[in-house]
């Protein structure tokens, strides 16, 4: 095992990879920019060092500055957690040039799978279904509107580097195309330095059901199970469950196989995650893989009571895989919720000190975070400050838990999601597992005609 681990990022996935290396007895070295100097991570890590300004790109995007901080601390190894440098194909070979372990894939499955347009031809490639759409990457506005008519609309968009809802439009017919193609390609060039584009048809009602896969340096890989994330807002995912309501031991063994042919396709090691939209009738279609730990590895973790950071490092340190698919077992139900500094109503970001902070607890909870009284959320970075996780025999009990959870957690000082992560675990369609990828937009409009009919008479509210 290594005997010093530098970790690349911030927040709850920085504290979580240090809770998961004290336990492992290795070293940590925190890094941080000038706005984090005072947060968790900083505190709890070993070691730390300053790696530049409040802007990503100056500090937890400087691959330089991160390769230097860990020359100087003589680590092992870099984890890279989620987002910022963690599915970037150059920095875990430059990694590999320095004698530097990167705790995740090899840089090709990360270049391979970073393509979402290649992804696609290799997933069809290993026999796994795919969306209909281009077959590769969309070369004009014509190119796109000779497919989209073959097609038939809606479509989407899709950046081909894309990730997190970002460089991706909707739409719903030929009138529509122009502006949003420009659109999305400007989005896709500002957020990820490539404007090319790919096009699928758009899916009106599909479940979001991701299934999370290991891979040792042996060739072993095993999946352990799915996670449903399709309740999420502008494709940003809000609340993810495991296991999911729609899905039976057979689709699940479908499903996990599929999983694992589209890893074992690109010649895959460490943890990673392949998703798929689902229809109604039961038939999925590849849709990404994610060459990293998810924010909603919890929930997985919750159901199967596997340690998916500590199985990260054992892979990255030579080991096989403890288990076969076989020995894999899922007990109860999880449920995570993520709870953001954002007006619930309005979804802008509200970063500031937190005033007062407390977080649940009691049988079957769980919180993952590093934010704390008198810490300041920083509006530099992703507006996330903690995932509620809970675990309960079955899922009716989970959401009962959930409830009480956030009702016990108290967040002052910013604005929250808490409100709203309250309101749809009352809504009656997510109560009975009606949901799908466009859930929020139903409900959405639903309060707003609830808003409408309960104003009092000679209020008037445009909507």
């Amino acid at each position: 095992m290594f005997n010093k681990v530098l970790i690349a990022n911030r927040g709850e996935i920085a504290l979580r990879i240090i809770l998961a290396c004290k336990e492992l007895g290795i070293s940590t070295v925190a890094v941080y920019s000038e706005a984090d100097r005072n947060s968790l991570h900083v505190r709890f890590a070993d070691e730390d060092i300053c790696i530049g300004p409040p802007e990503s790109t100056g500090s937890y995007l400087n691959i330089p500055n991160i390769i230097s901080a860990a020359e100087i601390t003589g680590v092992d190894a870099v984890h890279p957690g989620y987002g910022f440098l963690s599915e970037n194909a150059n920095f875990a070979e430059i990694c590999e040039t320095c004698n530097i372990k990167f705790i995740g894939p090899r840089p090709h499955a990360i270049r391979l799978m970073g393509d979402k347009a290649e992804a696609r031809r290799i997933a069809n490639e290993a026999g796994v279904p795919i969306i209909p759409g281009s077959d590769g990457v969309i070369t004009s506005e014509e190119h796109a509107l000779q497919i989209a008519e073959d097609l038939g609309f809606p479509i989407i968009l899709k950046a081909v580097a894309g990730g997190g809802g970002r460089g991706m439009r909707v739409v719903e017919n030929s009138t529509e195309l122009s502006t949003a193609f420009r659109m999305a390609q400007r989005e896709a060039a500002s957020a990820f330095g490539v404007p090319e584009l790919y096009l699928e048809k758009y899916m009106q009602r599909p479940r979001h059901i991701e299934f999370q896969v290991l891979a040792d340096e042996q060739g072993n890989l095993v999946h352990l199970g799915e996670r449903e994330c399709s309740v999420q807002r502008r494709h940003q995912k809000m609340i993810e469950e495991s296991p999911s309501v729609r899905m039976n031991q057979e689709l699940r063994m479908q499903m996990g196989d599929a999983a694992l042919r589209v890893a074992r396709a690109v010649d895959y090691v460490n943890a990673g995650t392949v998703e798929f939209l689902v229809d109604a009738t039961g038939n999925f279609y590849f849709l990404e893989m994610n060459t990293r730990i998810q924010v909603e590895h919890p929930v997985t973790e919750m159901v199967t009571g596997l340690d998916l950071l500590y199985l990260q490092m054992r892979i990255a340190a030579g080991r096989e895989l403890p288990f076969s698919q076989e020995d894999v077992e899922f007990r109860g139900h999880a449920i995570e919720c993520r709870i953001n500094a954002e007006d619930p109503v309005t979804f802008q970001p509200s970063p500031g000190k937190i005033t007062a902070f407390h977080v649940p607890g009691g049988p079957g909870v769980r919180v993952d975070t590093a934010a704390y009284a008198e810490g300041v959320i920083p509006r530099y970075y992703d507006s996330m400050i903690a995932k509620v996780i809970v675990h309960a025999p079955h899922r009716k009990a989970a959401i009962s838990r959930m409830k009480r959870a956030l009702d016990m957690m108290i967040v002052e000082g910013i604005k929250t999601n808490l409100s709203l992560h309250k309101k749809v675990l009352e809504d009656e369609d997510f109560v009975r597992g009606d949901i799908d990828t466009n859930f929020m937009r139903r409900y959405d409009a639903k309060e707003r005609r609830t808003t409408l009919f309960s104003e009092p008479a000679g209020v008037s509210r445009v909507l």
